[in-house]
């Protein structure tokens, strides 16, 4: 591998599933599947809620928010990813590569975000239902969810900013099957120290705090129901709380561990890094409509009323 003398670089490579390459077609089912799943969920989320005025409500419209973000992220990669398995369609050009890279991680760092107002608006609904609307107010709402996209920027501009600025090796060759930012830094030929701290800073701040909030959330809200409650409540309660902190978990776990594995060269086989990659931003977009949306009553009464229409 040489560094490029006078020649910028255009175009880079992305291998897809390192190592399994011979799989691709067959790992290429439950991408496509979860892929679908996504845009059908989430679709058919967003038109329940802006068809049915008794669904403007704090919680949905944070909902809504969080059926966007998860359209656009699992749009930003998996595309691309599909063509790459079933045609062979490796080459993406660095402006493309740069874009899908900040789109991926702003994205993941709104939907953080978004799990947060989510599971404080869940306390406030259950640990003071009497001022919830005078707490969550429409312009309350709106500041969050400006608040999540601002952060998304301010955390993810001065990385691709940085990179953008660093000369890449040729031949450009990203063992990944998307432009993730750990992966696209390995190519770079000049100093990556500051990219790479301020990456893992980032991520570590984000992911630490972020869950830390929504913990302490679901620790009040188990702490009211336990107090308060008849037991088919907590029962409903607990229930609703397991199945909100897996898909969680699911989110934040993967997405950790790979980006520290990518930095620290854990010796981990390269296809499980990339895989576990990919759980985080394809998994919990196609099960955030289910765990948030079908299992909540009003959406499936929603769903009712729209049908009957």
């Amino acid at each position: 591998l040489s560094c490029p003398t006078n020649i910028s670089l255009s175009e880079l490579h992305l291998t897809g599933i390192p190592g399994l390459q011979h799989l691709h077609h067959w790992i290429s089912i439950p991408f496509c599947i979860m892929y679908l799943i996504t845009l059908a969920g989430n679709s058919t989320l967003l038109c329940l809620i802006k068809a049915d005025p008794s669904l403007h409500l704090p919680m949905f419209l944070f909902l809504s928010m969080l059926a966007v973000i998860d359209l656009m992220m699992s749009t930003s990669i998996t595309p691309k990813m599909l063509s790459i398995f079933w045609f062979h369609s490796t080459a993406i050009s660095l402006d493309a590569c740069l874009t899908q890279m900040y789109f991926v991680h702003a994205f993941s760092v709104m939907e953080s975000g978004l799990l947060v107002a989510m599971a404080f608006d869940r306390y406030v609904a259950i640990c003071n239902p009497l001022r919830y609307l005078s707490i969550l107010t429409s312009p309350v709402v709106a500041a969050i969810g400006l608040a999540t996209l601002l952060r998304a920027v301010v955390f993810m501009s001065p990385l691709t900013f940085q990179i953008h600025r660093l000369p890449l090796r040729s031949p450009a060759v990203v063992d990944h099957s998307y432009c993730e930012h750990m992966a696209v830094l390995k190519l770079a030929c000049g100093d990556a120290a500051f990219s790479n701290t301020y990456s893992l800073s980032v991520s570590t701040c984000v992911g630490s705090f972020d869950s830390l909030l929504i913990a302490l959330s679901y620790l009040l809200i188990l702490r009211a129901v336990l107090s308060l409650s008849s037991p088919q409540a907590r029962k409903k309660a607990f229930s609703t709380c397991s199945s909100h902190l897996c898909v969680m978990a699911l989110f934040y776990i993967p997405g950790l561990l790979s980006m520290y594995m990518e930095s620290y060269h854990q010796e981990l086989p390269p296809h499980i890094q990339v895989l576990l990659a990919n759980i985080y931003l394809l998994i919990p977009p196609a099960f955030n409509p289910l765990i948030y949306g079908i299992r909540t009553k009003q959406i499936r009464d929603g769903a009712r009323r729209a049908i009957s229409r």
